[in-house]
């Protein structure tokens, strides 16, 4: 028995969200090799449990927009990629690249679920392997150092009846897709591998040499691998937990905290974070998978814990806030019509997992029942069918709120003129901008 050819091989991608199609695309449509030149001869199979999802993608459409419709399209139609729901028969496979998301459960824990079923699926049609070649199996998943030895290699050794590090191999070779950003794509971005062996490490480094354009890095072992993912966002989540405590502290000493940042920014080695809501599926998840690590060693994490506490508190201060400018402006909330900008967790992409903006809506909902959200990316069916509310596209015509908060800094709001923004307010009325991207002559409120 051999190890697989990276050249030559049939992969199978499990879990088609952010992650997998792009990946999936990428090996798809790359026909020589990045790293020689060499002709690559490889099968694409691309595996979601969501069969909508699947029907979807096999009519060329995308509701993340991370890809191109029109090449997706193409590549399914030549037979290049192919997508299904089901994993049967694909056992004899050589390369099984797991991108499943590891969210957090409602007591901040990972929540390793979808990981563990799809690992399960692996290890089931492994059973059934005829083929001479060893199997690799790679993770992207975010999670905690050890999961993918100490977890996913033992399910695989149940399930299979195979030996891990014999009979199978695994890597693991973290994602660090930046969802609504057309400059980090998955090939602009550096690559980092592991493998349970050097020579499977090798293999790995190869397969993923060959169609990322920034190169890799190999790390030592997949322990370290795995904490390289998960202390990426757990940096930045600290990061933009100082600034919002900045933030609130300046708001006490009625200083613009934007401001503040743009004259300390001149200085070269300031970093370039800002205040805000932080959601999403990295940031604001992350974290708890290293402090949940931590805890099970007996560790006290206590910076990382208190900048997560800060964010996730964040929602709640800003609607205080919102309530506080009411009462100086002698305004009784409960009768005023307040519209949303952005529901959304980050600008200019459809992704709302764990949006904080959400937060926002329920907190203010308890003094307003006259509340418009309007979001250009968002999918109003898929936001309809996991909060229940009524999300516009567009402003809404011919209509003037008393207040109006700007919660994510979509270019659609960025392009507004100073008439666009005065025809949206009533008469006393003010705007709650939290971006920074309302222009400052309408003398917006900022935090």
């Amino acid at each position: 028995m051999h190890l697989p050819d990276y050249k030559k091989c049939k992969i199978l991608i499990i879990g088609l969200g952010y992650v997998g199609l792009p990946l999936a695309i990428e090996l798809s449509k790359q026909k020589k090799s990045l790293i020689d030149g060499a002709s690559l001869n490889r099968k694409i199979i691309g595996f979601d449990i969501d069969k909508n999802r699947v029907n979807e993608l096999n009519s060329g459409f995308d509701q993340t927009n991370e890809t191109d419709e029109k090449l997706l399209k193409n590549l399914i139609e030549k037979g290049n990629l192919e997508i299904n729901n089901f994993i049967e028969g694909n056992e004899n496979n050589d390369f099984f690249i797991v991108t499943v998301p590891t969210p957090i459960n409602d007591q901040k824990k990972p929540d390793l679920f979808p990981l563990k079923n799809a690992t399960i699926k692996v290890g089931n049609i492994l059973r059934k392997r005829t083929s001479q070649t060893k199997p690799i199996i790679i993770f992207e998943s975010t999670v905690y150092p050890g999961t993918t030895e100490e977890i996913c290699a033992k399910i695989i050794e149940n399930e299979s009846g195979l030996i891990f590090n014999k009979d199978f191999f695994c890597g693991y070779s973290p994602e660090r897709i930046n969802p609504g950003d057309v400059s980090h794509r998955l090939t602009k971005i550096k690559k980092v591998i592991s493998g349970s062996t050097n020579e499977v490490k090798e293999i790995i480094n190869n397969l993923y040499l060959s169609i990322i354009e920034a190169g890799t890095f190999a790390t030592s072992s997949i322990k370290i691998a795995e904490a390289a993912k998960v202390i990426e966002n757990t940096q930045r989540d600290i990061n933009i937990a100082l600034m919002n405590e900045l933030s609130m502290l300046f708001k006490k000493m009625n200083i613009d905290t934007l401001d503040v940042l743009d004259a300390a920014e001149t200085k070269w080695n300031f970093l370039p974070f800002k205040p805000g809501l932080v959601g999403g599926h990295c940031i604001g998840v992350d974290p708890y998978y290293l402090t949940f690590k931590a805890e099970e060693l007996g560790f006290d994490s206590k910076v990382i814990l208190a900048g997560r506490a800060t964010n996730d508190n964040m929602a709640k201060w800003l609607v205080n806030e919102i309530l506080i400018e009411c009462r100086k402006k002698n305004l009784f909330i409960k009768k005023f019509k307040i519209m949303i900008l952005g529901i959304t967790f980050k600008e200019n992409c459809p992704d709302f997992r764990n949006t904080l903006v959400v937060d926002m809506v329920k907190g203010l909902s308890k003094y307003s029942s006259k509340i418009t959200i309007v979001d250009p990316w968002v999918n109003r069916e898929k936001i309809k069918e996991v909060f229940n509310y009524d999300v516009l596209n567009q402003i809404p015509a011919d209509d003037k709120f008393d207040i109006v908060v700007c919660a994510v800094a979509h270019k659609q709001f960025k392009e507004f003129d100073e008439e666009v923004w005065l025809n949206m307010i009533k008469d006393g009325g003010f705007f709650f901008d939290i971006k920074g991207i309302i222009p400052r002559i309408i003398n917006p409120i900022r935090i």
